[in-house]
This record gives C-alpha cells, structure tokens and sequence, in this order.
C-alpha cells in the first residue's frame, strides 16, 4: 500500500508541477501578445489624431484659399495657402510611416490553405418539368 500511496504523491505533485508550468508559459504568452495589441491600439489611435489634424488642416486651407479667391488674388501665390499645405503634406508623411508599420511589423504565421480533393465538382441542376396545370378552355 505504502507503494502505491508514493506512486500517486509523486504523479500528483509532478502534475502540479507540470501544469504550473503551463501556466506559466500561458502567461507570458498572453503578457506577450497584450503588449502587442497595446502596441497597435496605440499606433491606431496615432492614426486617427493625424487624419483628424489632417482634416482640420483641411479646413482651414479651404477657408483661406475661398478668402484668397475672393479677393480676386491667386490661392498658389499666398504665403499662408503654402505653409498650410505644407502642414497637410507633413502630417500625410507622418500617416503615411504609421499606416506602413503595420506591414513591417512580423505578421503571425498564417494557417494552412484547405486541401482540395480533384477538381471542384459543379452543381449541374435537374432541368425541372413544367408541371403547371393549364386552365381549361370553355366552349360557350
């Protein structure tokens, strides 16, 4: 008895053992992995404040160039119209760089294609009988 008793204390403590283990590597699976979403959900947000600074920017170009053409003048000729196009032009550069992270970043590996068997089978569909009933014809 005493035998069987050690037997089952030692498979049970190398169970915890081992699952503690687990454990373990599960956490810094998933430590690993939020790190990583933390990442992107950042690098998305720095997206959204540059196309938000970007259409303002926007705006204000519109405006000005509307007040420059209304003064009969030429929008390409005007020192403000110029540095606020070179602001979009800088922030579109910026956007440009995050928006390319994403397809530097080391993608996860993709899963296998399904395997096909042969060539794909093509549905052919039963010519179906017309089997409407046609009303008689009444003789008067």
């Amino acid at each position: 008895m005493a035998g069987l008793f050690d037997k089952i204390k030692k498979d049970v403590k190398k169970g915890i053992e081992d699952g503690i283990a687990v454990v373990k590597e599960g956490a810094t699976v998933v430590s690993d992995k939020v790190g990583e979403l933390t990442a992107e959900g950042k690098r998305q947000y720095k997206m959204f404040d540059l196309k938000a600074k970007i259409q303002s920017q926007m705006t204000v170009l519109g405006g000005r160039v509307y007040d420059v053409l209304d003064s009969k003048k030429s929008p390409a000729a005007d020192s403000k119209v110029k540095e606020v196009f070179i602001k979009i032009k800088n922030l579109e550069g910026q956007l440009s760089k995050l928006e390319g992270k994403k397809e530097t970043k080391a993608a996860a590996p993709a899963k296998p294609e399904k395997k096909t068997k042969g060539t794909p089978k093509i549905a052919v569909r039963a010519k179906v009988k017309n089997t409407a009933v046609k009303p008689a014809k009444y003789s008067r």
